[in-house]
């Protein structure tokens, strides 16, 4: 008994293996008995008179003896609680018989929910995470009408629904009482059923069609009634609204960014009529000032960097000279370059109409277009949401009192600042740092957190961190900015550090502390559509508003401000907005990459090390280091690593995170493979090509293989080979 106890304080599995050997035990024990012959109609018939007059004489023994053998039953999913339904009406009458059986039934499904929750949730939940969470999703809405359904439904054996609600979020006070209500009518139709015992051949006969077809009416019955409600709550905020006879588009897409494109494009590819509306530049933040112009900037400054370090590579001299005015002009050709591919005239020649000007929603099917003077009417099927996001520019006072750019004017300037300021130290704002560092300027970060990057985990961020402060960087993390202010003739940033005041002098300063949601200024407000505290439209898992037909995608929609994932809603978006009285599909985010193009790279794919422990997942991390690759090697870039979380003892990838050059590329074969559910053994499989960086994915599935080799089998290979050379 000691070395049991040892044994299961160091292991908790153990006393999981001894209650399920005790179940399996007693299951077989059961059936190797032939005890289910003592739980037949007939037998139960046949003892009917000796049970009664039992009960007549101990009624208190007699009652919890049954309580506790129907308890035993049913909480170890026996066959046999429906005969002893019956056989309490026939030995307790209606009334008592009621009380025991409710009393046992409840008791014996809450002991098997129990025991199914401790034995198998947690193994479910390492294997089928993604799928369980959202399954809880719906139980945490309404799990109490999902179990009051299935309990009235008789076709679903009881014990089934036991196990199933164990493995949900459910709570057990729901699951008991919920369970207490709705077997209380089958109950009570069994046990005044044993009451004519001598009627009764088989249970068969209790439940005719009719009775069993209403049984299951009943049970469906608060599933309709919700699905009705919500028809009848959706329905109603149209009541004030006139809906228009027919339709002049299917849809109407607000907003020609990176989600208004990919759902016109949508759209007009299963040949609907839309019009795409926007009142500034087709392409949108990534087009025009985010994505393509922020890595034509990186191009440049990772060219510059690379060649001042050219010593490393034996290049004794590369000379530079950096002409700022033209590396923002070759920005702007790149993106004039790319422009076309979001061009009117490209969406014209696909058949989407495009109109420039202001939308305003006045109502669920009317959209006005104001441009100049004229205003045009629109009435459509349907309304998508893809009004994008501005940078923020916070409340510090004396900010207008210096010169400032946000992500969105910088790319204005011709002029290089010699000191940059640099507000906000999250992914936009350490590669702009970066860049312009590179290029000549004198950077300081200035960032409120504790960190660089701070939704990384420690160990990037100070990589990050470390490659900044190499290159002349000034990171000043944990300081809280409280104003602006004119010293003499220079601009002065003023930021409180631990107690003390911090003075970051600068000639221009960048405010990049993020982006918020455009919500304003096109009608929700008038249709009643409401935000999340997040300042995001309010939409549900299909992109819906409070308006079925009026849908909502890209970063005006959250919760993530990611080009694909835009691009990823908008399908979803414009296919729910088509076909949604056909087939509504929801959004998925299981799997959803990210990268920051600083250097080192940095890339992500599902939960870091920081996200699990906050989540309390249980995981493994194995980590591959890019000085160990032939190729890293080869490039002198060997500074980053690749870290890979999976589920305990399984191959299975709950996250990846990638630190190093290319890292927004390497990530790709993660996120497939979490996609579609492969494991590091299919990554260590897989043939890559050598010497290439794409290797350090094999090398870490690798290491991840011969940590999990079996001691205990090297053992037996070793005395195998061993008799080979005899």
């Amino acid at each position: 008994m000691e070395s049991f106890g040892r044994a299961a304080a160091s292991n908790p599995l153990v006393p999981r293996l001894v209650l399920l050997i005790a179940v399996i035990a007693s299951v077989a024990a059961f059936f190797l008995l032939d005890l289910g012959r003592f739980l037949t109609l007939e037998a139960v018939r046949a003892q009917q008179q000796e049970v009664a007059n039992l009960y007549a004489a101990r009624p208190w023994q007699t009652a919890a003896a049954f309580v506790g053998i129907y308890v035993a039953v049913t909480g170890l999913s026996l066959p046999g609680a429906t005969v002893m339904t019956i056989a309490a009406g026939a030995a307790f009458g209606l009334l008592p018989g009621v009380v025991l059986v409710s009393i046992a039934s409840v008791a014996g499904a809450t002991l098997s929910f129990i025991g199914s929750r401790w034995l198998f949730r947690e193994a479910v939940r390492r294997r089928f995470g993604r799928t369980l969470a959202s399954i809880n999703a719906g139980v945490d809405k309404e799990g109490a009408i999902y179990l009051f359904a299935l309990r009235l439904v008789p076709y679903v054996p009881f014990f089934a629904v036991n196990v199933a609600m164990a493995l949900t979020s459910i709570r057990l006070w729901t699951f008991v009482w919920v369970s207490q209500v709705g077997m209380l009518l089958g109950t009570f139709a069994y046990v005044n059923a044993g009451t004519q015992l001598a009627q009764i051949t088989s249970p068969a006969d209790i439940l005719s069609p009719s009775v069993l077809l209403s049984f299951t009416v009943l049970g469906v019955l608060p599933l309709a009634g919700r699905r009705l409600v919500d028809v009848v709550r959706r329905r109603r905020v149209y009541g004030r609204w006139r809906r228009p006879r027919r339709f002049d588009r299917n849809l109407v897409v607000i907003g020609a960014g990176s989600a208004g494109l990919v759902a016109a494009y949508v759209a007009v590819t299963v040949q609907a009529r839309v019009t795409l509306v926007e009142k500034h530049r087709m392409g949108g933040d990534c087009l025009n000032t985010g994505c393509v112009p922020s890595k034509a900037l990186l191009r440049a400054a990772g060219l510059l960097a690379r060649m001042r370090h050219s010593a490393a590579l034996g290049i004794r001299s590369a000379r530079t000279e950096v002409d700022f005015a033209e590396v923002m002009e070759r920005v702007q050709r790149v993106v004039r370059t790319v422009e076309p591919h979001d061009s009117v005239a490209r969406y014209t020649s696909l058949g989407v109409e495009c109109l420039r000007g202001e939308a305003t929603i006045v109502s669920p099917w009317e959209v006005h277009v104001r441009s100049g003077g004229e205003v045009q009417r629109l009435t459509t099927r349907a309304i998508i949401v893809a009004a994008g996001a501005r940078p923020v520019v916070p409340s510090i006072p004396g900010l207008k009192d210096v010169p400032y750019v946000t992500t969105d004017t910088i790319w204005d300037l011709r002029t290089q600042p010699r000191r940059l300021a640099v507000l906000g130290g999250g992914p936009v704002g350490a590669e702009l740092a970066q860049a312009f560092a590179r290029l000549g300027s004198e950077v300081t970060v200035v960032e409120r957190l504790p960190r660089l990057l701070a939704t990384e985990d420690p160990e990037v961020s100070a990589a990050v961190a470390a490659r900044f402060e190499a290159e002349g960087i000034a990171v000043r993390t944990g300081h809280t900015v409280t104003h602006c202010e004119r010293e003499e003739s220079e601009s002065v940033l003023v930021a409180e550090y631990d107690g003390a005041e911090v003075r970051v002098p600068f000639d221009l300063l960048l405010v990049a502390v993020g982006r918020v949601p455009n919500t304003a200024g096109y009608g929700l407000e008038t249709l009643g559509i409401d935000t999340t505290p997040r300042r995001t439209i309010d939409t549900n898992e299909y992109l819906e508003t409070l308006y079925p037909n009026i849908y909502a995608c890209g970063d005006v929609a959250g919760p993530f401000q990611f080009t694909h994932t835009a691009s990823h809603q908008a399908w979803h978006a414009a296919v729910n907005a088509l076909f949604g009285g056909v087939r509504r599909v929801r959004v998925d985010y299981a799997v959803i990459p990210r990268a920051t193009f600083t250097d080192p790279e940095v890339a992500r794919v599902g939960l870091n090390e920081s996200e699990a422990r906050a989540q309390d997942v249980p995981y493994e991390v194995t980590t591959y280091r890019l000085d160990e690759l032939d190729r890293a090697i080869a490039d002198g870039t060997t500074e980053g690593f690749v870290t890979v979380l999976t589920v305990p003892g399984r191959d299975r990838i709950l996250g990846v995170t990638i630190v190093g050059p290319h890292a927004g590329e390497l990530i790709a074969e993660f996120v497939l493979a979490m996609r579609h559910g492969l494991g590091l053994k299919k990554i260590l499989g897989t043939i890559h090509a050598y010497p290439t960086l794409a290797e350090a994915n094999r090398h870490a599935a690798g290491a991840w293989r011969r940590a999990h080799v079996s001691p205990h089998a090297l053992r037996w290979l070793e005395r195998y080979h061993r008799w080979m050379r005899r």
